[in-house]
């Protein structure tokens, strides 16, 4: 689409990938938008603000004022202005200090202060980007509502290869212009509640009892929400998997089904959806050894218990207005098991798969799904990719909630 009206503010940090940014600049002119530029000190060792304000017909800003004509650069002014604001290169120093709200230069003042649309496109070294606080440092982003441009993978400056690479103009120019040409979002205003992953119940410090969920269906269902305009909270068992970089996400990190419980409880009662699609250990051991357990004995017995059953509890819980949705992962007597658990759980619909379906279930990329509504309706699926499933279920979920909202108003 074009950019025409659009006044997009970029802020280019200290990295060398910041050459790339003439590019970026021109094809936002090209696309008749209107840019402003904004440099840390350290960028201009990169790349000179002649150059961008060649391009850009708009003078560079670096500092908070003009040392020849004392002119004061408000920042205030130059947010409010921005139809959104690029921050690119994102170097690992820029994106720590704005995740922890801190304000040293100009443009940390302009992102302090701006309340439209933020995207940051990274640009490190690999090991840079993979380091734990910069994890950390973008997961906090994200919370805050903002985009992630994702970095590329290649030769770096290092000459290491590998993720870290500043994504190419085109990318970044494609990613602008898909934040402006968004379909509305139903779910705007919305909050939701999901859980994903396994659920791991400690039998010493080093053994658990576990199952193979990756958390893929749960993770792609809280990113589509997000997509939607939801304030997801994500309540997620042991994954490897990272906060989907859209919206607003934030991950609640737990091991156990106690820890899940804990965590559904105290979010419930504020959330208009819950999508409970994490698979939770039915039993956990009665006692947990302190120490590890030696093998000495032929054979080892582990007395277990039944542990709560979270969606039945917060189904029973459930008010005029929220919506609930519940997974069953079945391997015999499928739809029978599904409908029964639809019934004594109090949900709105639940989301059936079966392990007899090849490509469905735990650890694919794939999933085949039968939703069963309330009324009794079946709306069967064929294979697809998870995210796609994700997609047809929040669609439903999007679907469902203005007669929700009429029966809360009703009350």
């Amino acid at each position: 689409m074009s950019l025409d009206g659009k006044h997009i503010v970029i802020g280019i940090s200290g990295g060398i990938a910041a050459y790339k940014m003439a590019t970026v600049v021109r094809l936002l002119r090209k696309e008749k938008a209107s840019v402003q530029v904004i440099m840390t000190e350290r960028a201009t060792h990169f790349i000179t603000p002649l150059t961008l304000s060649t391009l850009s017909n708009a003078p560079v800003l670096v500092d908070y004022y003009d040392s020849k004509t004392g002119e004061w650069n408000n920042h205030v002014h130059i947010a409010a202005a921005a139809d959104l604001l690029l921050i690119a290169p994102a170097t690992a120093n820029t994106i720590a200090k704005c995740a922890a709200g801190l304000c040293d230069n100009l443009l940390q003042a302009v992102y302090l202060s701006t309340k439209n649309p933020v995207c940051f496109a990274p640009a490190m070294d690999l090991d840079m980007w993979k380091h734990p606080s910069t994890r950390h440092n973008i997961d906090r982003l994200v919370e805050f509502g903002h985009h992630i441009i994702p970095p590329t993978t290649g030769e770096l400056a290092s000459g290491l290869v590998g993720e870290g690479r500043l994504a190419e103009p085109q990318d970044i120019l494609a990613f602008i212009q898909q934040i402006f040409s968004a379909s509305p979002q139903p779910l705007k205003g919305k909050k939701a509640l999901v859980t994903a992953g396994p659920t791991y119940q400690a039998i010493d410090p080093v053994r658990f009892i576990g199952n193979h969920s990756t958390g893929k269906m749960g993770y792609a269902i809280a990113e589509h929400l997000a997509r939607q305009g939801a304030e997801v909270t994500l309540v997620s068992g042991p994954t490897s998997l990272a906060v989907p970089a859209v919206g607003k996400i934030q991950r609640v990190q737990v091991t156990s089904a106690q820890e899940m419980l804990e965590a559904c409880t105290a979010n419930f009662q504020d959330s208009d959806i819950l999508v409970m699609s994490a698979a939770v250990a039915d039993y956990t051991p009665i006692q947990v050894a302190e120490q590890k357990i030696k093998k000495s004995d032929s054979q080892l017995h582990i007395e277990l218990e039944k542990t709560t059953d979270i969606l039945a509890t917060l189904g029973a819980q459930k008010k005029p207005g929220q919506l609930v949705v519940g997974f069953a992962l079945e391997t015999q007597n499928e739809l029978e098991n599904a409908q029964g658990k639809l019934a004594r759980k109090n949900l709105d619909f639940i989301v059936l798969n079966s392990m007899r379906d090849s490509g469905a279930g735990f650890a694919h990329d794939t999933n085949k799904v039968t939703v069963v509504k309330r009324s009794g309706e079946q709306l069967h699926f064929p294979l697809k990719s998870k995210s796609a499933v994700a997609e047809d279920i929040v669609a439903l979920i999007a679907a469902e909630l203005p007669a929700k909202d009429a029966q809360s108003a009703r009350r």
